[in-house]
């Protein structure tokens, strides 16, 4: 029983720990997220505590109103801080792929599997969707990176359909922080063995990461592409 209790206690801590890393790390791209928070709850609260005098029954929608200002202020925090971290990870080498290995259940991940000497990368997920290549770079030199990927692909799986998203602000582009939402709105048009199948075959066609000597994170900036190809 004490074991459990120090263990519930640890966790509890950790998890108090996390949400004030989170919010330091939110107020320093948003300076204001404090006082929003807090007017939101102050606002919910009072409004019902309100509500309550006004019908009678202060205490019962005044501890209403408490659990509704908490879950509010929750809500509006998680948002603040989400918009905060795509803000940071706008422009970053490897931000889609860090995007895509929280894309959720369901969908499975290879980051860089083709790049070009410009750094212009593409990664790939696999689901129910079909197969979605994640592309981030300049648009223009993307779009011939794209087709040799599509190529090199309609040699191993067939009837599966290919999305490609290319993130940024331009037209026909995806921003970075719409890219799960994007992805998680595609139609299913697969079982869970045909994505089995597809994966395991794209798997053994390898990708760049896997045959090449690349350090694993952000792409270093001097970093030349060794010639003979644009991809693998």
């Amino acid at each position: 029983m004490a074991r459990k209790e120090n263990a519930d206690t640890a966790a509890e801590t950790g998890r108090l720990k996390q949400i004030a890393l989170t919010y330091k790390m939110t107020r320093r791209v948003d300076k204001r997220v404090g006082l929003v928070v807090a007017g939101v709850g102050i606002v919910t609260f009072g409004v019902f505590l309100a509500i309550g005098f006004l019908v009678g029954h202060p205490i019962y929608l005044g501890i209403l109103g408490f659990i509704l200002a908490f879950l509010a202020m929750a809500i509006v925090f998680g948002r603040r801080a989400e918009r905060a971290a795509f803000g940071q990870m706008e422009g970053q080498p490897g931000a889609a792929a860090a995007v895509l290995e929280n894309v959720g259940r369901g969908w499975s991940t290879t980051p860089a599997v083709a790049m070009n000497r410009s750094q212009d990368v593409i990664h790939r997920a696999v689901g129910k969707a079909g197969i979605v290549l994640v592309a981030e770079g300049n648009p223009n030199r993307l779009k011939s990176l794209l087709a040799a990927e599509k190529k090199k692909m309609a040699r191993i799986v067939v009837d599966v359909p290919v999305h490609d998203i290319i993130v940024g602000d331009g037209e026909g582009q995806v921003p970075l922080k719409k890219v799960r939402t994007t992805m998680l709105k595609l139609p299913r048009v697969l079982s869970g063995p045909q994505v089995t199948v597809a994966n395991d075959r794209l798997r053994a066609m390898g990708d760049l990461m896997s045959n090449m000597p690349l350090p694993k994170g952000p792409m270093p900036k001097g970093m030349r592409m060794p010639r003979g190809g644009k991809t693998r």
